[in-house]
């Protein structure tokens, strides 16, 4: 069967998403965020599984309403088998078995990391093999290599801190609203990227690490406010910038190496920190600078979608790689 249509789930973390894909044609991609955790200033996992629980149903029956595909029609069930927070995954994974079962149809778990790769395949232009990919978000800061759609090799990766948590604790010591990331990417916008300056990562190979910059810039306010109480007030938006390019230049420094290295000029990025508006602009830049034919994904499949578990589950479907129901989450499943 060369046009399944699969109904993928994604509960991996914050986000309840359930989507519809016939043909390797994503017909719907249904969204539901949580605001619950604002006030928290950070994802608190329990009450994220709660939301699941409440917005899963709903959010299934919007995705196959607006696809126009009843449950009948279906050829598969997808869910986000890990990384990700146990009970959030826990929700996803029982109502896909519950409902494979239900409909005797084949299961199929996806890997969130592979699948974040995956949305450049949703949408035209589409990366030619073998490409990089730039993989960034709140949990995880990855160079792939990527030689076929289900083919992937880690090649570097962080050491210690994701970059999308560098984003978001700078933005906390700053004093911006949840989410922090997103803030401190507008206010960026407005300030001199080069008005102060903090240290660039340097690991060894394709590595990196962010502890150092999150450090540096705990000192570095503590050292100014000392002197003047109303420091990042008064100059909020030329810090987030500068903070913004260093976090970007440690990024693309290292994409730039195993490009070179690899002989490789298409590049991609994925995951919630590619939707950060001077990383998008700066892979532009590079693109010129380097003769990259660059990929960037539209701003619905960066974050955590399920759009993006569909295509992911689409090629598995053509291979018959599926789960049985004995398959369990994994929160720090591998590739």
């Amino acid at each position: 069967m060369t046009e399944p249509t699969i109904l993928a789930i994604e509960s991996s973390c914050d986000e309840t998403s359930a989507a519809v894909i016939r043909g390797g044609k994503v017909l719907s991609n249904i969204i539901a965020t949580q605001a619950v955790h604002e006030k928290y200033g950070g994802v608190v996992p329990e009450l994220a599984s709660r939301a699941h629980q409440q917005n899963i149903i709903p959010v299934v029956a919007q995705a196959l309403s607006t696809a126009n595909v009843t449950k009948n029609e279906l050829s598969a069930v997808a869910f986000t088998r890990g990384p990700g927070l146990l009970g959030a995954l826990l929700v996803g994974s029982s109502f896909a078995k519950s409902f494979a079962l239900g409909l005797n149809i084949p299961l199929i778990d996806v890997n969130h990391m592979q699948a974040h790769i995956m949305a450049h395949f949703i949408d035209d232009p589409k990366p030619n093999f073998p490409f990089l990919c730039l993989t960034v978000s709140g949990g995880h800061t990855q160079i792939v290599l990527v030689k076929d759609h289900l083919d992937m090799e880690i090649i570097g990766q962080t050491t210690d801190d994701a970059v999308g948590e560098a984003f978001d604790k700078t933005a906390k010591m700053l004093g911006l609203p949840y989410p922090g990331g997103p803030m401190l990417d507008k206010t960026a916008a407005q300030g001199n990227p080069k008005a102060f300056a903090f240290p660039v990562g340097n690991m060894p190979g394709y590595d990196f690490s962010f502890s150092g910059i999150k450090t540096s810039v705990l000192y570095f306010l503590k050292d100014k406010t000392k002197d003047n109480p109303n420091f990042v007030q008064e100059n909020l938006a030329d810090i987030c910038a500068s903070v913004q390019y260093t976090l970007i230049k440690t990024l693309l420094k290292k994409v730039v190496l195993a490009a070179k290295d690899l002989g490789i000029k298409e590049v991609a990025i994925a995951g919630g920190v590619s939707a950060n508006s001077g990383l998008r602009q700066t892979l532009q830049d590079y693109a010129k600078k380097y003769d990259w034919n660059v990929y960037i994904p539209a701003f619905q499949y960066c974050t955590d979608n399920a759009g993006m578990i569909a295509m992911t589950a689409h090629y598995q479907y053509l291979k018959g790689d599926f789960a049985d129901q004995y398959v369990s989450p994994e929160p720090r499943m591998k590739f």
